[in-house]
Protein backbone atom coordinates (compact mmCIF):
# COMPACT_ATOMS: atom_id res chain seq x y z
CA UNK A 1 0.00 0.00 0.00
CA UNK A 2 1.40 3.76 -0.90
CA UNK A 3 3.30 5.15 2.38
CA UNK A 4 0.97 7.92 3.42
CA UNK A 5 3.50 10.12 4.62
CA UNK A 6 5.08 11.50 1.25
CA UNK A 7 6.15 15.02 1.84
CA UNK A 8 4.52 17.89 0.18
CA UNK A 9 8.08 19.31 -1.01
CA UNK A 10 8.45 15.44 -3.19
CA UNK A 11 4.69 14.58 -3.68
CA UNK A 12 4.99 18.58 -5.79
CA UNK A 13 8.56 17.22 -7.63
CA UNK A 14 6.75 13.97 -8.82
CA UNK A 15 3.68 15.55 -9.69
CA UNK A 16 5.26 18.06 -12.07
CA UNK A 17 7.61 15.64 -13.43
CA UNK A 18 4.45 13.82 -14.51
CA UNK A 19 2.98 16.91 -16.31
CA UNK A 20 6.30 17.81 -18.51
CA UNK A 21 6.16 14.30 -19.48
CA UNK A 22 2.26 14.76 -20.88
CA UNK A 23 3.74 17.59 -23.44
CA UNK A 24 4.94 14.54 -25.19
CA UNK A 25 1.97 13.02 -27.17
CA UNK A 26 -0.91 15.37 -27.23
CA UNK A 27 -1.28 14.78 -30.90
CA UNK A 28 -2.09 11.10 -29.95
CA UNK A 29 -5.62 12.63 -29.39
CA UNK A 30 -8.26 12.21 -32.16
CA UNK A 31 -11.03 14.19 -30.72
CA UNK A 32 -9.98 17.63 -29.71
CA UNK A 33 -12.40 19.59 -27.10
CA UNK A 34 -14.18 22.30 -29.10
CA UNK A 35 -13.25 26.16 -28.52
CA UNK A 36 -15.27 29.49 -28.29
CA UNK A 37 -18.23 30.36 -25.91
CA UNK A 38 -21.10 27.92 -25.88
CA UNK A 39 -24.53 28.05 -25.00
CA UNK A 40 -27.27 25.07 -26.46
CA UNK A 41 -30.74 24.07 -24.40
CA UNK A 42 -32.97 21.97 -24.58
CA UNK A 43 -36.80 22.01 -22.77
CA UNK A 44 -35.34 21.09 -19.52
CA UNK A 45 -31.49 22.10 -19.60
CA UNK A 46 -28.83 24.46 -20.66
CA UNK A 47 -24.82 23.81 -21.94
CA UNK A 48 -22.55 26.69 -21.57
CA UNK A 49 -19.21 27.50 -21.85
CA UNK A 50 -17.87 31.23 -20.25
CA UNK A 51 -14.36 30.95 -20.53
CA UNK A 52 -11.55 29.05 -21.64
CA UNK A 53 -7.90 27.71 -20.96
CA UNK A 54 -5.48 26.07 -18.63
CA UNK A 55 -2.32 26.21 -17.79
CA UNK A 56 -1.43 22.41 -17.01
CA UNK A 57 -0.97 20.82 -20.32
CA UNK A 58 -1.78 17.44 -19.81
CA UNK A 59 -1.44 14.75 -22.66
CA UNK A 60 -4.95 13.62 -22.27
CA UNK A 61 -6.90 17.01 -22.30
CA UNK A 62 -6.87 18.75 -25.84
CA UNK A 63 -8.17 21.90 -23.86
CA UNK A 64 -6.13 25.36 -25.17
CA UNK A 65 -3.40 25.39 -22.92
CA UNK A 66 -2.13 28.56 -24.78
CA UNK A 67 -4.25 31.15 -22.57
CA UNK A 68 -3.51 29.05 -19.28
CA UNK A 69 -1.61 32.32 -17.92
CA UNK A 70 -4.24 34.84 -19.20
CA UNK A 71 -7.03 32.53 -19.77
CA UNK A 72 -10.25 33.81 -21.84
CA UNK A 73 -13.44 35.09 -20.46
CA UNK A 74 -16.45 35.18 -22.41
CA UNK A 75 -19.93 37.03 -21.38
CA UNK A 76 -22.34 34.90 -19.28
CA UNK A 77 -25.20 34.29 -21.30
CA UNK A 78 -28.95 34.67 -20.32
CA UNK A 79 -29.76 31.91 -18.17
CA UNK A 80 -33.20 30.26 -19.58
CA UNK A 81 -33.40 27.19 -17.47
CA UNK A 82 -33.14 26.14 -14.34
CA UNK A 83 -30.61 23.43 -14.80
CA UNK A 84 -27.63 24.23 -15.88
CA UNK A 85 -24.39 22.17 -17.02
CA UNK A 86 -21.24 24.38 -17.11
CA UNK A 87 -18.68 22.92 -19.74
CA UNK A 88 -15.42 24.92 -18.56
CA UNK A 89 -12.17 23.16 -18.28
CA UNK A 90 -10.59 23.90 -15.19
CA UNK A 91 -12.57 27.14 -14.01
CA UNK A 92 -11.23 26.35 -10.61
CA UNK A 93 -7.85 27.71 -11.77
CA UNK A 94 -9.37 30.80 -12.96
CA UNK A 95 -8.66 34.33 -10.90
CA UNK A 96 -12.21 35.25 -11.48
CA UNK A 97 -13.95 31.83 -10.55
CA UNK A 98 -15.60 32.82 -7.41
CA UNK A 99 -17.02 36.06 -8.81
CA UNK A 100 -18.43 34.15 -11.67
CA UNK A 101 -20.00 31.33 -9.51
CA UNK A 102 -21.73 34.51 -7.41
CA UNK A 103 -23.00 36.25 -10.66
CA UNK A 104 -24.54 32.41 -11.64
CA UNK A 105 -25.44 32.26 -8.20
CA UNK A 106 -27.66 35.32 -8.59
CA UNK A 107 -29.35 34.44 -11.66
CA UNK A 108 -33.52 33.40 -11.38
CA UNK A 109 -35.39 31.80 -14.11
CA UNK A 110 -39.14 32.44 -13.87
CA UNK A 111 -38.25 33.26 -9.87
CA UNK A 112 -37.13 30.19 -9.01
CA UNK A 113 -32.95 29.71 -8.50
CA UNK A 114 -30.85 27.70 -10.99
CA UNK A 115 -29.14 24.86 -10.29
CA UNK A 116 -25.43 24.34 -11.86
CA UNK A 117 -23.01 21.78 -12.68
CA UNK A 118 -19.52 21.46 -13.94
CA UNK A 119 -19.53 18.60 -16.14
CA UNK A 120 -15.75 18.38 -16.47
CA UNK A 121 -13.61 17.29 -13.42
CA UNK A 122 -12.35 19.93 -10.63
CA UNK A 123 -8.73 20.16 -10.34
CA UNK A 124 -7.67 20.03 -6.87
CA UNK A 125 -4.49 22.04 -6.73
CA UNK A 126 -6.78 24.94 -7.47
CA UNK A 127 -9.48 24.28 -4.62
CA UNK A 128 -9.88 26.79 -1.69
CA UNK A 129 -12.53 26.29 1.32
CA UNK A 130 -13.86 30.18 0.18
CA UNK A 131 -14.12 28.22 -3.58
CA UNK A 132 -15.76 25.15 -2.02
CA UNK A 133 -18.34 27.23 0.06
CA UNK A 134 -19.01 29.81 -3.01
CA UNK A 135 -19.97 26.33 -4.89
CA UNK A 136 -22.23 25.67 -2.39
CA UNK A 137 -23.79 28.29 -1.77
CA UNK A 138 -24.67 29.28 -5.44
CA UNK A 139 -26.24 25.53 -5.81
CA UNK A 140 -23.45 23.69 -7.77
CA UNK A 141 -24.42 20.22 -7.33
CA UNK A 142 -22.86 16.56 -8.75
CA UNK A 143 -19.26 17.80 -7.84
CA UNK A 144 -16.86 15.89 -10.13
CA UNK A 145 -13.18 15.65 -8.55
CA UNK A 146 -10.70 14.94 -10.71
CA UNK A 147 -8.32 12.78 -9.98
CA UNK A 148 -6.54 12.16 -13.01
CA UNK A 149 -2.48 11.30 -11.81
CA UNK A 150 -0.43 9.24 -9.53
CA UNK A 151 -1.86 7.56 -6.31
CA UNK A 152 0.87 9.96 -4.34
CA UNK A 153 -2.14 12.38 -4.41
CA UNK A 154 -4.19 10.77 -2.74
CA UNK A 155 -3.89 13.36 0.58
CA UNK A 156 -4.63 16.25 -1.65
CA UNK A 157 -7.56 14.67 -2.90
CA UNK A 158 -8.99 13.85 0.61
CA UNK A 159 -7.94 17.61 1.56
CA UNK A 160 -10.19 18.54 -1.02
CA UNK A 161 -13.06 16.10 0.00
CA UNK A 162 -12.66 17.65 3.26
CA UNK A 163 -13.01 21.09 2.19
CA UNK A 164 -16.15 20.16 -0.03
CA UNK A 165 -17.51 18.34 3.21
CA UNK A 166 -16.76 21.36 5.54
CA UNK A 167 -18.90 23.43 2.32
CA UNK A 168 -21.90 21.43 3.28
CA UNK A 169 -21.45 18.98 0.48
CA UNK A 170 -22.13 14.89 1.90
CA UNK A 171 -19.53 12.08 0.52
CA UNK A 172 -22.68 11.00 -1.91
CA UNK A 173 -22.50 14.82 -3.72
CA UNK A 174 -19.17 13.97 -5.25
CA UNK A 175 -17.67 12.09 -7.54
CA UNK A 176 -14.01 11.27 -8.61
CA UNK A 177 -13.08 11.21 -12.19
CA UNK A 178 -10.11 8.79 -12.90
CA UNK A 179 -8.54 8.52 -16.14
CA UNK A 180 -8.38 5.11 -17.58
CA UNK A 181 -7.21 3.32 -20.63
CA UNK A 182 -3.99 5.64 -20.36
CA UNK A 183 -0.63 5.79 -18.50
CA UNK A 184 -2.06 5.49 -15.04
CA UNK A 185 -2.43 1.79 -14.93
CA UNK A 186 -5.38 -0.43 -13.74
CA UNK A 187 -3.66 -1.52 -10.18
CA UNK A 188 -3.23 2.45 -9.54
CA UNK A 189 -6.93 2.84 -10.47
CA UNK A 190 -8.11 -0.15 -8.28
CA UNK A 191 -6.07 1.51 -5.36
CA UNK A 192 -8.05 4.92 -5.75
CA UNK A 193 -11.20 2.82 -6.07
CA UNK A 194 -10.37 1.28 -2.81
CA UNK A 195 -9.60 4.55 -1.23
CA UNK A 196 -12.93 6.28 -2.53
CA UNK A 197 -15.09 3.44 -0.75
CA UNK A 198 -12.93 4.51 2.19
CA UNK A 199 -14.00 8.17 1.81
CA UNK A 200 -17.64 7.35 0.68
CA UNK A 201 -17.72 9.05 -2.97
CA UNK A 202 -18.69 7.82 -6.17
CA UNK A 203 -16.04 7.04 -8.70
CA UNK A 204 -16.77 7.82 -12.63
CA UNK A 205 -14.58 6.07 -15.49
CA UNK A 206 -13.19 8.75 -17.63
CA UNK A 207 -11.56 6.39 -20.56
CA UNK A 208 -8.68 8.27 -22.35
CA UNK A 209 -9.25 10.02 -25.73
CA UNK A 210 -13.30 10.33 -25.11
CA UNK A 211 -13.87 7.05 -25.29
CA UNK A 212 -16.90 5.79 -24.30
CA UNK A 213 -19.47 2.86 -24.30
CA UNK A 214 -18.90 -0.76 -24.94
CA UNK A 215 -16.06 -0.43 -27.42
CA UNK A 216 -13.38 0.86 -25.78
CA UNK A 217 -10.22 0.55 -27.77
CA UNK A 218 -7.45 -0.73 -25.50
CA UNK A 219 -4.36 1.38 -25.44
CA UNK A 220 -2.90 1.42 -22.14
CA UNK A 221 -4.52 -1.33 -20.64
CA UNK A 222 -5.72 -4.53 -22.35
CA UNK A 223 -8.92 -5.12 -22.72
CA UNK A 224 -9.47 -7.59 -19.60
CA UNK A 225 -8.36 -4.60 -17.55
CA UNK A 226 -11.22 -2.15 -19.17
CA UNK A 227 -13.98 -4.70 -18.84
CA UNK A 228 -13.27 -5.86 -15.55
CA UNK A 229 -12.74 -1.66 -14.40
CA UNK A 230 -16.31 -1.10 -15.91
CA UNK A 231 -17.55 -3.59 -13.63
CA UNK A 232 -15.97 -2.52 -10.42
CA UNK A 233 -16.63 0.80 -10.66
CA UNK A 234 -20.76 -0.08 -11.35
CA UNK A 235 -20.38 -2.36 -7.98
CA UNK A 236 -18.92 0.48 -6.01
CA UNK A 237 -21.80 3.39 -7.04
CA UNK A 238 -24.57 0.78 -6.63
CA UNK A 239 -22.54 -0.02 -2.76
CA UNK A 240 -22.02 4.20 -1.99
CA UNK A 241 -25.90 4.72 -3.75
CA UNK A 242 -27.51 2.09 -1.60
CA UNK A 243 -25.20 1.05 1.41
CA UNK A 244 -25.39 -3.00 0.77
CA UNK A 245 -24.94 -4.93 -2.10
CA UNK A 246 -28.19 -5.14 -4.17
CA UNK A 247 -27.37 -7.74 -6.72
CA UNK A 248 -26.92 -10.28 -3.20
CA UNK A 249 -30.81 -10.18 -3.11
CA UNK A 250 -31.04 -13.57 -1.04
CA UNK A 251 -28.92 -12.41 1.71
CA UNK A 252 -30.37 -13.74 5.02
Amino acid sequence: MQNDKTHPQMEQDMNQQIFSEDLQSKASLTKPYSKGPYNKSNDQEQWIRITEGCPNQCEYCRESFENGIKPIYYPIPNIIRNDVKIIDMNLMYKSKAIEILDELGSKRVNKKVVYYELVCGIDYRYMTQEKADALKRNRFKKIRLAWDHNIIEQRRIKSCIKMLNKAGYRGRDIMVFMICNWKISYQDNLFKLDLCKVWGVFVCACWFDNQAGRKIKPIHWIPEHIKEFNRKERKHNQMINFGIDPQLKNCT
